[in-house]
């Protein structure tokens, strides 16, 4: 979900990050969960778990006005907030989910950024890095239900902190 521009940084600005981790926490349904996330600069990365087709789209709709109206609310403003749609992508196999993981839980480390789990991402919450944080919070994400997510990864070996991703779902990142 890509930022329109002009917006100020996802990541920098401190209103709008807490507004967009906030809407994301208050984003769960039955049928529709947000399992694992992080926060870039203009666009958000997300793993989502939802029951069926109509289900993913009407729980990332709901999530897109919710997180549009907290930014929104922080900046004190109004208008759209996201550039287009979601790009959704189903994750079929377990060496693509724990891609899918590593890509989003350590997208900021391909970046260079510091420090081995993102603080803008649900990386303190997530229960398969091979040396786990220190997590001082309640988590804000679903438990993954699934079993690709769940435990299926896990057959290509837990997530290393500061680990870079490679690969996104097996094409090259640039």
């Amino acid at each position: 979900m890509r930022a329109q521009p002009g917006l100020p940084s996802f990541r920098s600005d401190k209103l709008v990050s807490r507004a967009v981790r906030n809407a994301l926490a208050e984003g769960q349904k039955a049928a529709f969960r947000v399992v694992h996330f992080s926060v870039q600069s203009n666009h958000l990365h997300l793993i989502v778990e939802a029951s069926d087709r109509e289900s993913l789209s009407r729980g990332m709709q709901g999530l897109t006005v919710r997180m549009a109206r907290a930014v929104n609310r922080a900046m004190n403003a109004k208008g759209s907030v996201f550039l287009d749609r979601y790009h959704a992508h189903e994750l079929k196999t377990p060496r693509e989910t724990r891609a899918a993981l590593l890509y989003v839980l350590q997208n900021w480390a391909k970046h260079g950024s510091g420090g081995a789990y993102d603080p803008l991402s649900s990386a303190l919450w997530f229960d398969g890095w091979t040396r786990p944080p220190i997590a001082e919070a309640p988590s804000i994400v679903a438990a993954p239900r699934t079993w690709l997510v769940k435990v299926g990864w896990r057959r290509h070996g837990l997530l290393r902190p500061g680990e870079k991703p490679h690969h996104q779902w097996g094409r090259p990142i640039a």
